[in-house]
Formats: C-alpha cells, structure tokens, sequence
C-alpha cells in the first residue's frame, strides 16, 4: 500500500506541472496574451486611441522660421559688388549653418521667378543651381532638409523674355531704363563704369565665374519639386507630372521624404477665379501626398484641402485637416493606411462651452452680448446631427480646422478659427482662433 501511495504522489505532481505548463502556453498564444508596443512608431494609424482636449495653450514653434532671417551680409555685398544686373531677395541658410541659398531675380525677370545659387555661409558662391530655362515660383515654400543635404524648391519652364528695346539716339534720363538685353549666365555687368574709359585708372579684374546651373536638366509646365544637393548640383525633378502644380511641400523629420499638396492647373485657375470675383485672397488648395527623394510618390487622399499636413516627429504618419475631421496616414506601405478622426461633435460641444465662458465674460464686463455676438458668423451652418447637440448656427466659435501641429508622437495639435482673406487687407477677418489637441494611445495588441 506504501508503494501505490509513493506512485500515486507522484504522478499527481507531476500532472500539476504539466497542466502549469499547458496554462502557460495558452496564456502566451490564446485571447488573453497582449503585445506592448515599445514606441508609437510601431503603431498603425488605424490602431490609435485618441482622447480630444478642448481649448488648450497654443503648442510651442517647434520648426525653424527660414524666412524671418535677414539677409546673409555677405551675400548681399557680393551681389552689390559683382552682380549689378542682379537682385538678392532671401537668403535661406542650411540647418547645419554652412551653406546658404540665395534666392534673387535678374533685370528683365517676371516679378514670380526666381534664380537660386549656393553659397558657403561666409559668402563665397559655389554654384549656380538653376538654369537659364528654369524659373523657381513660390521661393516662401524653399525649405532645407532637416539633415541639411538637401534643398527642395519649385520650379517650371521659364517664360519667354520679350527682346529689351533699343533706346532711341539721344534719349535722355527720361527714356526707358531697362534698356539692356536680357543679360546671359556670366554675371558681367551691362554697363562700364567710367573709371574703364579713364586710361590711367588700374585695370578692372574679371568678375570671378562660379560653376554654372545644369542645362540638361527636365522642365515642365507646371510648377514641379526639385531637389538640390547641399553643394548646389545634383539638381533634379523628384516630380514630373505635367498639369499638376506643386505649391506646398515639409520634409519628413528624418530626411526621407515630402508631404505635399498639389492640385491640377484648372483646378487652381478655377479656384482663383472664384477668390478673384470676390475680392478675396486665393488660398490654395491640394491633394496631399508623399514624394520620396528617389521621386516615388504615393496621393494620400482625393480631397481637396486647404491644411497643409504635417509630420509625426518619428516620420512615420502624416496628417491632414478636413473642415471637422483629421486623417492620419501611415507613412510606409505601398498603399498608404490611414484613420479618420471626425471631431465634428467635439468642435460643437466645446464651441457651446466655450460661447458660454465668452458671455459670462461679456456679462461680467458689462458688455452688451447681443452685440458681440455678431463679431463673426458660424462657419459652418449644416443642420446637426442629433437632438442632444448645440445648434451649430447659434456658435460663433464653431469654425473649421485651418492649422496642425504635431510636437509630440502622443500629441497632435488643431486650431480652429474663423478666417476671411481679402485682397484688401483692411476687409481681412480673423478671429476665435482656438488650439485644441488630440492625445494618442496605442490599442494593446490581442492575440486571438
């Protein structure tokens, strides 16, 4: 009787292990395991959490401001004394601070295009970038990347310059001044000064010849991205879409690629003729995309909108502002994934909130609210969707998204407001410009 006990204690011990073992695996394998992300990176858009925060502190200017810069000094002083028939506009220095872009224009250019050459930061020229053939439009939206290797800018063919006219004889200081033919690329000057007529003075010495643009480089018809190297050569079209026009583009923080907006040309002289009609300022609008440096593009969306996207700070998702709602796109991936996060309910449950405080405010003040109410209309006056929430036409800080940013992988920022571009700026409103943001968290991973 021992011996059987002995036996049978053991194989009881040895069941339990093994049931141990078997709970284990399935706990590992079946519906309860659960995979922590380690990085938001990780996360696809379509598995992201989101919890939305009304009326927040604006977030912090986390990218450079590239156009508030003055001019580089010695830029400039290379242009006043080497390049007369010339005109430095903007000087766009390298992230890394040793290399500068200089933007200008030559006399006889159209007032919309533009030249570029690349400088050292101390003001020694090392190229000319663009060609004779090739105008640069829209020189705002130039940008460095984040690596500083590379500079992206738009440009198209140049438009046919009419041959300058030859100043009648005799004409006097009252005659045309732009009287010189088109200058060609070797930045001599079109006139001599006097001091060259006066034999005993000392001979001028030649103005010095940087290396010139390419001329066998791809020009379109429409406004295409091209990128330049930090030296000024290796130009080329990461775009060649003819009839599409390129106006807004921001690198990937790490360098890899472009979010940009693009519409077709009748699209934008559609939509400028309509700003035209009533006097207001043409604000451009697109179709984001992402265009890597080795020209392989990928269209996020077929909606038109005026946001300009943004970048996650880990490169890997890009968004975009649609009126009420905001998508976020995965980066990766032949076809790009993406979430829809519609805010249209939230918009309206804080604007009431917020339209609230305002008339506490106003009431407080002794102000007559009836009268401060009419300060700006409701952007947005579509009938609502349920009983329970505000009237959207009785908000005045019920407004459309028209900004982005992204600071923080968890954090996407979105400012609503109401905006009335004129093309007198006297009759231009802006108005209830509020931040919110959306914070995300990953959806944990379940086995099944």
């Amino acid at each position: 009787m021992r011996g059987y006990s002995i036996m049978s204690a053991k194989r009881y011990i040895w069941l339990l292990l093994a049931s141990a073992v078997f709970i284990s695996a399935c706990s590992r394998s079946g519906q309860h395991s659960v995979a922590r992300p380690t990085s938001m990176k990780e996360i696809p858009a379509g598995r992201l959490n989101y919890r939305f925060e009304a009326d927040v502190p604006a977030p912090a200017e986390t990218k450079p401001v590239q156009d508030a810069q003055e001019l580089n000094a010695a830029i400039q002083a290379d242009f006043d004394q080497n390049r007369a028939q010339e005109a430095l506009d903007k000087t766009i220095a390298s992230p890394d601070g040793k290399r500068t872009l200089a933007v200008y224009h030559r006399v006889g250019d159209m007032a919309s295009e533009h030249r570029l050459d690349m400088y050292t930061s101390d003001g020694k020229i090392l190229r000319n970038v663009t060609a004779d053939t090739m105008a640069v439009h829209f020189p705002d939206t130039i940008v460095w990347s984040p690596n500083s290797e590379n500079v992206a800018f738009v440009a198209m063919v140049r438009a046919p310059q009419a041959p300058a006219a030859t100043p009648s004889p005799g004409a006097g200081e009252g005659g045309n001044a732009n009287t010189s033919t088109t200058p060609s690329n070797d930045n001599t000057n079109a006139s001599v000064p006097d001091a060259a007529q006066n034999s005993n003075a000392e001979p001028l010495s030649p103005p010095r010849q940087p290396p010139a643009g390419p001329s066998n480089v791809l020009t379109f018809h429409t406004e295409q991205i091209y990128l330049a190297n930090s030296d000024g050569d290796g130009l080329k079209p990461i775009t060649q879409n003819d009839g599409l026009i390129y106006f807004y583009y921001i690198w990937a923080p790490d360098s890899s690629a472009l979010a940009a907006t693009a519409v077709t040309a009748r699209e934008w002289q559609f939509y400028q003729a309509q700003a035209d009609g009533k006097g207001e300022s043409f604000v451009p609008v697109g179709r984001a995309r992402i265009v890597e440096k080795n020209g392989r593009e990928r269209r996020l969306d077929d909606t038109l909108s005026a946001v300009q996207p943004v970048w996650s700070p880990d490169s890997s998702k890009v968004a975009v502002g649609f009126e009420m709602q905001i998508r976020v796109y995965d980066a990766a991936g032949n076809s790009p994934t993406q979430a829809a996060i519609p805010l249209r309910n939230n918009l309206l449950i804080s604007s009431a909130a917020y339209d609230k405080e305002q008339a506490r405010k106003l009431q407080e003040s002794g102000v007559d609210i009836d009268t401060n109410q009419q300060i700006a209309p409701a952007a947005n006056t579509e009938t609502p969707g349920a009983s329970t929430l505000p009237d959207p036409a009785t908000l005045v800080s019920f407004n459309p998204i028209v900004a982005l940013s992204w600071p923080s992988d968890d954090l996407l920022y979105l400012q609503t407001a109401y905006i009335k571009r004129m093309k007198n700026e006297m009759d231009s409103r802006s108005s209830f410009q509020r931040w919110h943001r959306l914070v995300f968290t990953p959806q944990p991973v379940t086995g099944n």
